[in-house]
């Protein structure tokens, strides 16, 4: 009888977890069948910023057949994807709110706003920042007698990685709040520790940015920024058990 009762919790828990995943693919879906019909405007809206730096008459490829069609396709699944980023979370946070306590609700809500806002923050920053200086600093380093004409897949892998990297390490702050909270760290280790993870964000940037000195700089600077005030918020994100022995 025991073990019926504790079977029936985690197929409950499965459930629940099998419907989030359903709302969230349909509404990835949704988004993406509006956004379908305009997919070439949204691959000329990324590719804007090499193009601006090509020199006058250079052209992008297509070394594929089918290329020009599922590149642009490509792109918009994507994306729809990061469209519905505050969607996601929030089938996220439904999903696991309910294991929470209030007063752990209450902390939790600001972190799942800013881990939103940092991440279109990093996007931005890549796409309005990053991009013109490293495709203009790249386009003026090429070699007298070769002709830059870059492939549109190719270019759409790039550009996504240096995406997915900033918008993936605009999250140091919502990082070290949760090691802090979960106790894993302090705000005075991390503080003790600052030139060892200046060092590392510089790594981190050569390894997640393309092999140019303008992209691991314009990631591991930003990273430390962010890294100062995650270590600022932290103080308000006391561990668990700290929070446990006050009430």
């Amino acid at each position: 009888m025991s073990n019926v009762e504790e079977t029936q919790p985690l197929i409950s828990h499965l459930i629940e977890l099998r419907n989030r995943l359903l709302r969230s693919f349909i509404f990835v879906a949704v988004v993406f069948l509006a956004l379908v019909y305009f997919s070439n405007d949204i691959y000329h809206l990324i590719a804007t910023p090499l193009l601006d730096a090509m020199p006058a008459g250079s052209t992008m490829i297509a070394t594929n057949v089918a290329a020009p069609f599922f590149t642009p396709i490509k792109l918009t699944a994507l994306t729809a994807v990061f469209i519905s980023v505050p969607f996601l979370l929030y089938q996220l946070w439904a999903f696991v709110a309910p294991a929470l306590y209030s007063h752990e609700k209450r902390l939790v809500y600001p972190l799942l706003f800013s881990s939103t806002l940092l991440f279109y923050v990093g996007l931005a920053f890549a796409y309005y920042v990053v991009f013109p200086l490293v495709f203009s600093f790249l386009t003026k380093t090429t070699p007298d007698g070769v002709a830059m004409a870059t492939d549109i897949s190719s270019y759409l892998d790039f550009v996504l990685t240096l995406f997915l990297a900033f918008g993936v390490c605009f999250e140091v702050p919502v990082a070290i709040i949760l090691l802090c909270w979960a106790g894993v760290t302090t705000p005075e280790d991390l503080k003790a520790k600052r030139p060892y993870i200046i060092v590392t964000a510089f790594v981190v940037g050569m390894l997640l940015t393309p092999p140019d000195i303008f992209s691991q700089t314009l990631l591991a600077i930003p990273m430390c920024l962010l890294f100062e005030v995650g270590v600022i918020c932290a103080k308000f994100y006391r561990p668990k058990d700290d929070e446990n022995a006050t009430e």
